[in-house]
């Protein structure tokens, strides 16, 4: 969708992502995280939060089709031996990187200017995948709505999902007993780490007001497109691109987290050769991580869950090697 740098959508969908990499920041969002959590913790409480905001995605587009919102979808791809391929590659360069193009972003924001090199060695990835003929165009699949049933099931999900929330929520009452909502709500936007449901909350819904500004949004794809030379709303693109990374950086700043972390040259070639690979897995499946979870996940496409899947399985293959070594 094209859109004028100058007009009040622009301006809402610059918002937008600047709040959604806010969130980022603020929840310390990262597949990695919530797998080290997993497995270290055997705790579940991130990795469902990610989950839990392709949920809310999904609920905010079945909701804007349901009151007539026209809006372009994307497709989808069928199954491939390079779908698991790519989720692998995208899997072992978020390991590499020690967090995924979500948790790069967090870093970012904290302070840790290493992982500049991230986003950089991820458009060298898909340049490389784009120059070798790797990048994968398989047989597009049209986006079918899904029936009753289902949308009957994802309600449920997310009348549950919140049940929990705000039940957590009154059982934590006291420490704020007496407050108005608005110094509640001061309190939430003030505290340091968001909660992960919360921070995913906000992105999934964030997510679906920019899908429905500026279409089907994911930084990483903007970096792929640049890599093809594609000039098609670039400008737009390139500058909701920058709002994400300064929403994350006004968040780590808001809450005193912001530190600078001197460069150092391994620390720069690792997040470089992580988004590296990160880019070819990209290519490979096609997609990023980012546009796996919002994108591809919400809309039930099976290749996105597919790819999803591999590349939390070789997350979960890469560190179970690493605790091994280090014993």
């Amino acid at each position: 969708m094209e859109l004028s740098i100058f007009s009040l959508p622009f301006i809402a969908a610059v918002l937008l992502a600047g709040i959604m990499g806010f969130s980022v920041q603020r929840g310390a969002t990262c597949t990695v995280a919530a797998v080290e959590q997993l497995i270290v913790e055997r705790r579940w409480q991130r990795f469902l939060a990610i989950l839990e905001a392709a949920l809310w995605v999904l609920a905010g587009l079945l909701l804007a089709h349901v009151v007539g919102v026209t809006m372009a979808l994307p497709v989808g791809y069928r199954i491939s031996a390079a779908t698991l391929a790519g989720g692998a590659v995208l899997g072992f360069g978020a390991f590499v990187n020690r967090g995924c193009v979500f948790g790069s972003i967090a870093r970012l924001g904290s302070g840790e200017w290493n992982y500049i090199a991230t986003p950089f060695g991820f458009f060298a990835g898909c340049v490389l995948t784009h120059a070798w003929a790797m990048e994968q165009s398989p047989e597009p699949l049209p986006f079918a709505m899904p029936n009753a049933n289902w949308i009957v099931l994802i309600a449920a999900l997310l009348l549950g999902g919140i049940t929990l929330r705000v039940t957590f929520a009154l059982l934590k009452r006291d420490a704020h007993y007496g407050e108005s909502f608005r110094a509640r709500l001061r309190h939430a936007l003030a505290r340091r780490v968001w909660e992960p449901g919360a921070a995913t909350t906000v992105i999934g819904i964030v997510f679906v007001g920019l899908f429905l500004l500026v279409g089907a949004w994911a930084y990483t794809d903007v970096l792929a497109e640049l890599a093809r030379g594609t000039r098609m709303s670039l400008l737009v693109r390139l500058l909701l691109l920058l709002a994400l990374f300064a929403g994350a950086l006004i968040g780590g700043w808001t809450a005193g987290l912001f530190r600078h972390v001197a460069f150092s040259a391994i620390s720069l070639l690792r997040c470089f050769s992580g988004g590296a690979l990160m880019g070819i897995g990209s290519g490979l499946i096609p997609g990023g991580n980012d546009g796996l979870l919002l994108v591809g996940m919400p809309l039930l496409w099976p290749y996105a869950w597919t790819a999803f899947a591999a590349m939390v399985v070789t997350i979960v293959i890469s560190i179970q090697i690493q605790r091994i070594f280090a014993r």
